[in-house]
């Protein structure tokens, strides 16, 4: 790309902008939410013109890019869509792909799903397999299952890519170089995104350096041109030109946008036991969504949940705010709760309202008696200016929601959500979309918010920055509780992992010759059922207290973690009393069977 310059309408997108991308580059694109990052992508790809410059490609290599909004129109299925560019005998490509990607090629285009288009698009671009491939966000709407699918297969690849992702973790094991988009100038450097925001902050310190120095040269220049003398007037007109060039570079000069003004309002403070299950269970159908499931969350927890797509994380969190009513076991809520829900199918926005009335026209925000102002933590503001507070340009306030970013859309619900006064914060899928910067900023207020958290993400850094306790829902009913984060729970899970590959042979040879149960063992069927299902319970029991004195052994954790040491204190203390009452219970039921 060379001498690229593109304008919408205002200040310039890019201006006279060069860059080359090598054969099997793998580059971050990286850059704040609206710096034009996608743009840039959209010029590589050929799908936008800029006003001036050419783009290059060598004749014979292919470029391919992920589209976040595909145009499916003429297709049936999410695999024609797929396919459309491959040869018969390379439509296995697109199978393999959607097993990776968790997504069915017989899905109708009309009923599908957004992440499901979207995962489809992706599919296509892996098994066409061009020598460049841009991706725009591509880990949007994948489980971590299928992160690690697409990471490996991308370490596996000759092929270059330019990527844009909010995820940390997927940008820190995949890239060499970056790209990065800032007030219309794009830099490079040769080395992946782990070395950016050191970069980053020293070009801004520097930057910061050298307008100190200018504003003073400027006013030491000013000065000398009140108290000069008049006879040099004539010599001097040189440098009086030179101080209106000093003025009109430092005009030029384009700010830096600021961080957006978030801020949580914890409200009073709940009771401290907030939420209790107790033996939860959950089916839809034949799917079983959890089973015999216990948590107690108290005051400033912060709760991830973690498992696949569809597993059922969104149901479980539901069922625990009251929301969803489970099959069997209780729910408790403690007192004086106030939530607040992110929702990750942005249902609190109504794509066809403006900015101003999704914000004005919210019961829980309305100002009576004032149309141009909304209530944000009690006090009245002006519509534009919270706008503003979030990054919107106030010439944005009476556009459509639909005409908004997925990371502007993210915002402004985020905007919704922090004017109301809160002690329990629900956040399903709240990274999706959002820059580096905006996350770093979510991930100090949800540090500092007085309250308590749910949390849903497949974001592994985050995860890891935030949660104090991962739930892991594991499929057929099986949820998990670990003491940390992301990063924690896969550690306390390896040995698990091993001890269970090791016992496979053995499982196998039991499950080619089970043991006859007597017809009658004196048991009733429930009492039955329940001594069958015991030994399983105690097994996973007693693995979890194993993973948990283990990830406690840490002489430092104490010390270094104390709030990771006491949950998982408590946690111990809770699942060896489980396991003495199952051990008791079998030991009855047993005694009756062989009695009778």
């Amino acid at each position: 790309m060379s001498g690229i310059s593109l304008t919408f309408g205002g200040d310039p997108v890019f201006d006279n902008l060069d860059l080359v991308v090598q054969p099997a580059d793998r580059v971050a694109l990286v850059g704040r939410n609206g710096s034009g990052k996608s743009t840039l992508m959209k010029v590589m790809a050929g799908l936008v013109e800029p006003d001036k410059g050419d783009v290059v490609v060598p004749p014979g290599v292919s470029v391919g890019y992920m589209e976040q909004d595909p145009d499916m129109a003429g297709f049936a299925t999410l695999g024609d869509f797929a396919t459309s560019q491959l040869d018969p005998g390379e439509a296995y490509k697109v199978e393999r792909a959607g097993e990776g990607l968790k997504f069915d090629p017989a899905r109708s285009v009309e009923t599908a799903s957004g992440g499901e288009r979207r995962r489809a698009a992706l599919a296509k671009l892996m098994a066409e397999a061009p020598e460049l491939m841009l991706l725009d966000e591509p880990t949007n709407h994948l489980d971590i299952e299928a992160i690690g699918w697409l990471e490996d297969e991308l370490k596996a690849t000759r092929a270059g890519y330019v990527l844009i992702s909010h995820d940390r973790a997927f940008l820190r094991e995949l890239t060499r170089a970056t790209l990065w988009i800032d007030r219309g100038m794009t830099r490079r450097q040769e080395k992946g995104f782990e070395a950016f925001e050191a970069w980053r902050d020293k070009v801004w310190d520097d930057e910061d350096m050298q307008r100190h120095k200018l504003d003073r040269k400027i006013k030491a220049e000013a000065r000398w041109a009140v108290e000069g003398i008049s006879a040099r007037r004539k010599r001097n007109q040189g440098r009086v030109r030179a101080l209106g060039e000093l003025r009109q570079e430092r005009a030029s000069q384009i700010k830096r946008q600021g961080a957006a003004a978030m801020a949580f309002q914890a409200g009073p403070k709940s009771g401290k036991k907030v939420i209790e299950a107790k033996d939860l269970s959950k089916s839809f159908g034949d799917k079983q969504i959890v089973r015999g499931f216990d948590l107690l969350i108290q005051r400033g927890d912060r709760i991830a949940f973690v498992g696949p797509n569809g597993v059922g994380k969104t149901t479980l969190i539901k069922m625990l705010i009251g929301q969803d009513t489970p099959d069997e076991g209780s729910v408790t809520l403690g007192t004086n709760l106030l939530p607040a829900i992110f929702d990750q199918s942005r249902a609190a926005l109504d794509p066809e309202m403006s900015l101003w009335d999704s914000l004005t026209g919210d019961p829980d925000m309305r100002v009576s008696g004032k149309a141009d102002q909304v209530m944000v933590r009690g006090v009245p503001k002006h519509v534009v200016g919270y706008l503003k507070e979030f990054l919107f340009d106030e010439r944005r306030a009476r556009a459509p929601v639909r005409s908004l970013s997925g990371g502007e859309k993210a915002r402004l619900l985020l905007a919704k959500l922090m004017a109301k006064e809160s002690n329990l914060l629900v956040l399903d899928e709240p990274t999706n979309d959002l820059d580096v910067e905006t996350l770093d900023l979510l991930q100090e207020l949800l540090d500092d918010y007085d309250g308590t958290v749910l949390l849903v993400s497949h974001d592994r850094d985050f995860l890891d920055r935030v949660a104090t306790t991962t739930i892991a829902m594991e499929g057929n009913g099986q949820a998990v509780v670990y003491a940390g984060g992301w990063s924690d729970y896969r550690a306390q899970r390896a040995p698990d992992d091993a001890a269970r590959s090791a016992a496979k042979p053995k499982k196998e040879k039991a499950d080619a010759a089970p043991a006859p149960k007597p017809e009658s063992s004196g048991l009733s069927f429930a009492e039955r059922k329940r001594l069958d299902a015991l030994p399983a319970q105690m097994e996973r029991l007693s693995a979890e207290i194993a993973k948990l004195e283990d990830f406690m052994s840490d002489p430092e954790l104490f010390t270094k973690e104390p709030v990771k040491f006491q949950k998982a204190t408590e946690a111990l203390v809770e699942r060896q009393e489980a396991l003495a009452a199952a051990e008791e219970e079998w030991l009855t039921l047993e005694e009756k069977a062989e009695s009778a």
